[in-house]
């Protein structure tokens, strides 16, 4: 038998051996978070797409909207510019994971299948699918199934919730994807489809813009989502931060207040072309 120190020391041995890396790599210094990129660098890259009433531009080109207010109060509280990187919504995830910006803000809806590749932060916003409609296409419609038939045209944003949407609740019509929704709009004008399926409040807007030729043909949104901010994986100080501002400006009523002046309101409309 062997003597109980010289099994005690033969364990401590292995063990250190063993632990040995692991401690090492434990003392290498953390992974620079966006956060801390964010501060030395003096800017915050925001990715977005345009769409009423969320981002769009002004009649000098300038970009407005209420996630355009919320981005440049985020970059503000942090005491850094904000800089928009207005990107195609079926690209934007990739665009993001490659850091072309630090943090999607641009009415991304919290999905399953997108927060497998992305972080998102606590809802700031939530939203529901709507559809808007050609007044003689859809000529008597008032309900989904009216919509879900093989003969109807649904125009949707490419990549967007919408598409999910459109292809849960109206399986059986036909889908016509563009990369946005001034495209589906341009369509549904034209008459080429019977419907547009978007985010509310935009079905509401395009009636109001054109009620000659289009309606909202459902007393109410079809689904709700929440809204969050989309950043990478992994980066728990800056998801910490972006939950409590949200938090944050939440009590305080701005977020509120932000959203009644751009969903509840047409005192902007004036800044359009």
């Amino acid at each position: 038998m062997k003597p109980l120190f010289s099994t005690l020391a033969l364990i401590l041995v292995v063990l250190s051996g063993a632990s040995g890396p692991a401690l090492a790599a434990d003392e290498n210094p953390a992974m620079e978070s966006t956060l801390e990129k964010v501060l030395k660098n003096g800017a915050l890259k925001v990715g977005m797409s345009t769409f009423v009433p969320w981002a769009m531009k002004d009649k000098t080109g300038k970009l407005i909207g209420f996630e355009i207010d919320v981005a440049t109060r985020l970059a503000e509280d942090m005491g850094v510019t904000v800089e928009f990187v207005p990107t195609k919504w079926a690209g934007i995830i990739p665009a993001l994971l490659t850091g072309k910006f630090d943090v999607i803000i641009g009415g991304m809806g919290i999905l399953p299948s997108r927060n497998l590749k992305v972080n998102f932060s606590n809802p700031y916003d939530f939203t529901g699918m709507s559809i808007v409609a050609h007044k003689e296409k859809a000529k008597d419609f008032s309900t989904l199934e009216d919509f879900n038939k093989p003969d109807v045209i649904l125009a949707v944003r490419l990549g967007g919730t919408p598409v999910a949407a459109a292809k849960k609740y109206m399986p059986k019509a036909q889908l016509r994807m563009f990369d946005d929704e001034a495209q589906t709009i341009q369509e549904l004008l034209n008459g080429h489809v019977h419907a547009v399926v978007a985010s509310a409040p935009l079905p509401m807007f395009k009636t109001l813009k054109y009620p000659d030729k289009l309606f909202v043909p459902l007393e109410e949104n079809f689904t709700k989502e929440p809204i969050g901010f989309a950043l990478k994986k992994g980066d728990v100080d800056t998801l910490n931060y972006f939950n409590n501002w949200i938090g944050f400006v939440r009590a305080e009523g701005w977020l509120a207040e932000r959203k009644a002046y751009w969903f509840e309101s047409k005192e902007w409309e004036d800044q359009l072309k």
